[in-house]
């Protein structure tokens, strides 16, 4: 893929805080579709995600949203309006009402028209499943709750660029469920990149992955291209392989095995949690893995 094809290019981007590199000569093109990015805490993820979100300059690097340059106040701007951005923490207003605080953003987006602006609330937290919240004080709201008002405020505008960090944190099965419902109807025709730490919600979302560790791209790849890093890896016995990178008791009382399996060792298929595993045990820093 050419630079012109994607919505998203960032070419040798870096950031630091004071001596601490965060993000380290990333470079990356994203067009429509899921893009899932997994990555231990201080891996970079959320600064790079702010960097393309615009919350945040590069210290180094060159960064392109629709054709556009963060660094001109103006093109910002302009990109600001085809993005939607969840940060990982929000801020919000104790005193709003969920409808409110839509409806904020919504203006903080430049939707002057009183009456749009409010169908435009009303559409997006009925999306998330709020329509019967939306009357409801922030301060009341569950934390799963004031998550998915995020979500819907970032939906504003039915932007073309949706950027999501952490988006599942506080969220129970059901509401993750209705979470990958959504998000997967939103990588029709639109990009969408998707921060988290749950490999099932990128094997069930994203045709593509990246894994982040120590700022730099480790993987870049197809969910099924990372679970084959762990291919002829992973084995089950009776007890847990002290050889073994990790090893867990399973429901069914054997040891789920990964690293160097023995001779005689009973294989089982691996997963992308799996690969993931391997990849942050085996990987030195900047290794990319392409599959």
């Amino acid at each position: 893929m050419t630079a012109s094809e994607g919505m998203v290019v960032a070419q040798h981007v870096s950031v630091k805080y004071r001596r601490t590199v965060a993000v380290d000569d990333v470079s990356l093109t994203l067009s429509t579709g899921v893009t899932g990015l997994l990555g231990p805490n201080g891996a970079g993820k959320t600064t790079l995600l702010r960097v393309l979100a615009t919350a945040r300059l590069p210290e180094s690097g060159d960064v392109s949203l629709f054709g556009m340059d963060p660094r001109h106040a103006g093109q910002r701007r302009e990109a600001r309006r085809r993005l939607g951005f969840l940060p990982q923490s929000s801020g919000y207003h104790s005193a709003f009402t969920a409808f409110e605080f839509v409806d904020y953003v919504a203006v903080l987006k430049e939707m002057s028209d009183r009456r749009q602006r409010h169908d435009e609330a009303r559409r997006v937290l009925e999306a998330v499943g709020l329509a019967d919240q939306r009357n409801k004080k922030m301060k009341a709201l569950s934390g799963g709750m004031r998550q998915r008002v995020g979500l819907a405020a970032a939906l504003v505008g039915d932007p073309d660029l949706l950027i999501l960090d952490e988006p599942t944190v506080g969220l129970d099965p059901e509401q993750r469920l209705r979470f990958r419902e959504l998000v997967a109807d939103l990588g029709v025709g639109r990009t969408v990149l998707l921060s988290t730490h749950q490999t099932e919600d990128v094997a069930a979302l994203c045709q593509r992955v990246l894994v982040m560790g120590h700022g730099r791209i480790s993987f870049d790849g197809p969910p099924e291209g990372l679970a084959q890093i762990a291919a002829g890896k992973v084995w089950v016995s009776t007890d847990r392989d002290p050889a073994a990178v990790a090893g867990w008791r399973t429901g069914l009382g054997e040891y789920r095995n990964i690293g160097r399996p023995p001779v005689d060792a009973r294989l089982v298929n691996p997963t992308l949690e799996d690969g993931y595993m391997l990849l942050h045990d085996t990987a030195p820093a900047g290794e990319v893995s392409v599959a």
